[in-house]
């Protein structure tokens, strides 16, 4: 998995792309809350959940399944927190949805159930180019944690936030002059 940081890049570049007017401060902030969410099946080891569990770490909850879920939950709550159902449902899925697409880039583990539900097999892009992200915090801020922060910064990083600067720019040229 890339760090639990780097999943949060994926919401952000989306809310500096489409600008503060369309992603509110409070939906991205659950946009980032989504995007690290399926990490908390981490909590799988202290309860003796095998790894290739259906409930195990990278199973259900990195699924497109589950993110659809969040993005329903976070529709059925959006106008108390006044925001769009649709605009809520978007970004959350989205949000969510990358977590596990993030994940099945990277070199190591057991895949990703992307089709939990219906399907528990693990699966990776064919290019496995992120270097894996070490479980415990304490190996995360090791040499090895380095590597992967090289890797992500690489892979992630550099190509949403530019990705998200090339839109921003692109739109504000596309605008109509006031």
């Amino acid at each position: 998995m890339p760090t639990i940081i780097t999943h949060a890049v994926v919401p952000i570049a989306m809310a500096l792309a489409l600008g503060q007017r369309r992603v509110e401060p409070r939906l991205l902030a659950l946009g980032v809350v989504a995007s690290m969410l399926p990490d908390a099946d981490v909590l799988a080891f202290r309860l003796n959940i095998a790894y290739a569990h259906q409930l195990g770490h990278r199973g259900a909850s990195h699924s497109l399944f589950i993110a659809f879920l969040l993005g329903v939950l976070g529709a059925v709550f959006a106008s108390r927190l006044g925001l769009s159902r649709l605009k809520a449902f978007a970004f959350i899925a989205l949000s969510a949805a990358s977590h596990g697409l993030l994940d099945m880039l990277t070199n190591g583990d057991l895949g990703v159930a992307l089709w939990w539900p219906w399907s528990n097999k693990r699966l990776f892009f064919p290019c496995t180019v992120m270097e894996v992200s070490p479980l415990s915090l304490r190996r995360v801020f090791s040499p090895a944690g380095w590597s992967v922060f090289r890797s992500e910064l690489i892979w992630v990083w550099v190509p949403a936030l530019g990705l998200a600067v090339l839109v921003r720019q692109l739109g504000r040229n596309a605008a109509p002059a006031h």
